[in-house]
């Protein structure tokens, strides 16, 4: 069913649902409007997608009685910061919302991060949406609550736990998304493949990703609503999705964010499985699969920074505590574990993860 829509509940408090499927932008009035009544909305875009969907989300809000206003920032994880957030504060106040109006994430993860953070402090509070443009924001960043900006210091270590009051993932922006950009959303799903189990990971390496998205979406964020239900504060199992992203972040910071965050993370998930099946972490060789599966869906497997650059990059990580990180190694394909390390073992355990 590749045009099919389907819809997945995340049963936090309050609950929301997660729909998926082609045709959602030119219909997000119409969806929203029961669930927010017809109030001021305000759509939060960057200048690479508002050409792309601005109007037509903008059309189909006031086609459903919204009232809408609109910001539009830089695009690129370089504006991901409190600068720009201060920008959407001042919008906001400017158009005068109130705590019975709404913001629109319309983007990538970028997007929904900033947007997200915006409309968890405006007025200490106010409902927000998300409609993900990209793969990753679709499979991961639009779900599950977490809202961040970069700090000098680090990555997304300003931020709220704010769930949203909807999101609405419409697959047909995907075709309209660079390769780059789609294998930055694969690098995601493939982690929660390495995360989940057997039969989602397989989808990556026989070609499924791209003949139904929509699928391996939903399978997506039904394994993250699944953990975010149980975990939402992000307390113990919620910590594993950050498979990679120790390693991942690092590799962010030490390019200026030149590096995209997908394909960062894939670096972080090849060098953190080599690494780990070399220390005798894992329960069976996974190191390869898991490079062959990046390779295959365009992503790297290694990076040109050292051991100890990287090292230096995660000790601002916020999976740090005190003198010890906690990283999450994979065992097996759809088997993970939070394993608690000194930080002076860092050096040496990403080192037996890098290349060459």
């Amino acid at each position: 069913m590749p045009d099919s829509i389907r819809t997945i509940p995340v049963r936090v408090q309050p609950p929301y649902e997660v729909t998926i499927g082609c045709g959602l932008l030119g219909r997000c009035g119409d969806s929203l409007a029961p669930l927010l009544g017809r109030r001021k909305i305000a759509v939060l875009t960057d200048d690479t997608v508002a050409p792309l969907y601005l109007d037509t989300v903008t059309a189909s809000l006031e086609g459903a009685g919204f009232a809408v206003c609109f910001h539009v920032f830089p695009a690129g994880e370089g504006r991901k910061n409190l600068a720009t957030l201060g920008e959407l504060l001042e919008f906001l106040a400017s158009e005068h919302l109130t705590r019975t109006d709404c913001v629109a994430a319309l983007g990538g993860g970028v997007v929904g991060d900033m947007a997200g953070f915006a409309a968890a402090v405006y007025l200490r509070g106010i409902r927000y949406v998300q409609l993900p443009t990209t793969l990753l924001a679709a499979v991961d960043s639009s779900v599950g609550g977490k809202t961040a900006v970069d700090l000098s210091a680090g990555k997304n270590l300003a931020g709220a736990f704010c769930q949203p009051a909807a999101v609405l993932c419409d697959t047909d922006c995907l075709k309209t998304l660079p390769p780059d950009v789609f294998a930055d959303g694969a690098a995601e799903a493939i982690k929660t493949g390495i995360l989940s189990d057997e039969s989602l990971f397989a989808l990556f390496e026989d070609g499924t990703l791209t003949a139904d998205p929509g699928a391996v979406i939903a399978r997506c964020v039904q394994y993250k609503a699944g953990v975010v239900e149980r975990d939402e504060r992000e307390q113990g199992e919620r910590k594993l999705l950050n498979l990679g992203h120790t390693v991942g972040h690092a590799i962010e910071k030490c390019s200026g964010y030149t590096i995209p965050h997908g394909h960062a993370v894939a670096a972080g998930l090849a060098i953190i499985a080599r690494s780990a099946e070399k220390l005798g972490w894992t329960e069976e060789p996974i190191a390869a699969r898991i490079a062959a599966c990046l390779r295959k869906n365009g992503l790297p497997t290694d990076t040109g920074y050292s051991a100890e650059a990287l090292a230096e990059a995660a000790l601002s990580d916020k999976k740090r505590a005190g003198g010890d990180i906690t990283l999450v190694i994979p065992r097996r394909i759809g088997a993970c574990e939070l394993r608690k390390v000194p930080v002076a073992d860092l050096p040496p355990i990403i080192s037996a993860g890098l290349e060459g």
